[in-house]
């Protein structure tokens, strides 16, 4: 009897238990300063979470406020110790029940998220199996595409860093615009002159602009083939976002839906046609058991999924996610995960697939190189 099977009969024989659930808060620099059309930032935030059992250690992990690792500690953790660490869904439940007066959407959702990702990654160590294997792959490889492009770059700084991922093989690469709109036509000029004709451009404006303004950019973006336009409006204008989509140029999508914390967010906005291609998270959206809801309403309304950021869990679940198109190879996740993490896997072809010779996630953490950013 192979190796593997013998460990799935003995693990159906005996009751495994999460012993403890460990949380911290690391914040890295940024290597300039960025923005967005709505948003500054000079450092981002990784809540790490660690779930003991079974004399295995299951990783997760969210990017959010160190409040987040705050809520696990006090919140979360209780809920969980002791019960079985081969039910990540069930664990899933009683957490989010656990929350109610707790207000489920943000700082709440991300907690979730983290400590079911290291519940699914630590199932998948027990078993000695990686956690798409655990999931059950549909597709070997994830296609990607790189995003960056932040609007408080300079135009050199813009060419250079998009213009460096198309020369890689990706096949698409998405920039920031929203913060000037009139600069945002230059720039997206630009962008396109530096990847040339055949690399997809997406443009991201995280809901700066008005409803008529983003008509307006819609038609200029065109002109430099811009294919993707997340966020036009913000992604609470539901009816925004539907004449966005009903009136955009044929060759141009609107997605939008990475600030989803549960399904009922996900399915209003199906509900409402606001979007061609639908974004996840799931390091706010609950988690794998959540990201596995949002796949299944993708598929009920015949919609694609793109996976938002955490390229590293994305991976792994987009590859075990029938309606994913992509996901996003995000430049601030990218930088944090190589330096923390030990196993992360490098884009080949425009594509990332898990390391299928390593157990759950496939990565260790890499406690000494991050202990300098601990919160």
């Amino acid at each position: 009897m192979g190796g593997s099977k013998q460990t799935e009969l003995t693990l159906a024989r005996s009751r495994i238990t999460v012993d403890r659930i460990e949380a911290a808060a690391y914040t890295v620099p940024t290597d300039c300063p960025e923005s967005d059309g709505t948003l500054q930032w000079d450092s981002t935030t990784l809540v790490l979470v660690h779930a003991h059992g079974g004399n295995e250690v299951g990783l997760g992990y969210t990017y959010a406020n160190a409040a987040a690792a705050t809520f696990i500690r006090d919140g979360l953790s209780e809920v969980v110790r002791g019960e079985d660490a081969m039910c990540p869904a069930a664990n899933w439940n009683a957490m989010v029940s656990k929350s109610r007066n707790s207000g489920r959407p943000g700082i709440v959702a991300m907690a979730i998220s983290a400590v079911d990702i290291a519940l699914w990654d630590l199932k998948a160590r027990l078993l000695n199996i990686p956690l798409v294997t655990l999931l059950g792959a549909v597709r070997e490889s994830v296609p990607i595409y790189a995003s960056g492009g932040f609007t408080s770059y300079s135009n050199e700084q813009l060419q250079n860093q998009l213009a460096g991922w198309a020369e890689q093989g990706i096949t698409g690469v998405k920039m920031k615009v929203g913060r000037d709109a009139d600069a945002d036509i230059e720039r997206v000029r630009l962008a396109r002159y530096a990847i040339g004709p055949a690399t997809e451009l997406f443009v991201d404006a995280n809901g700066a602009y008005s409803r008529k303004q983003a008509l307006a950019q819609a038609e200029k973006f065109t002109e430099m083939e811009v294919c993707w336009f997340e966020e036009p409006v913000s992604s609470d204008d539901l009816e925004g976002l539907r004449l966005l989509r009903n009136r955009a140029p044929a060759g141009m999508e609107i997605a939008a839906g990475e600030y989803g914390y549960d399904a009922g967010y996900f399915r209003r906005m199906l509900a409402a046609a606001a979007v061609d291609v639908l974004q996840s998270d799931a390091t706010r959206c609950g988690g794998i058991t959540g990201f596995l809801q949002v796949s299944a309403l993708c598929q009920a309304f015949h919609l694609p999924l793109s996976a938002h950021t955490a390229p590293t869990v994305h991976m792994h679940i987009g590859c075990a996610s029938t309606p994913l198109r992509h996901l996003e190879y995000f430049h601030d996740h990218v930088r944090i995960e190589d330096m923390f993490f030990e196993g992360v896997q490098q884009p080949v072809g425009g594509e990332l697939s898990p390391d299928l010779s390593r157990p759950g996630l496939g990565i260790e953490w890499k406690k000494a190189d991050a202990q300098r950013f601990a919160a």
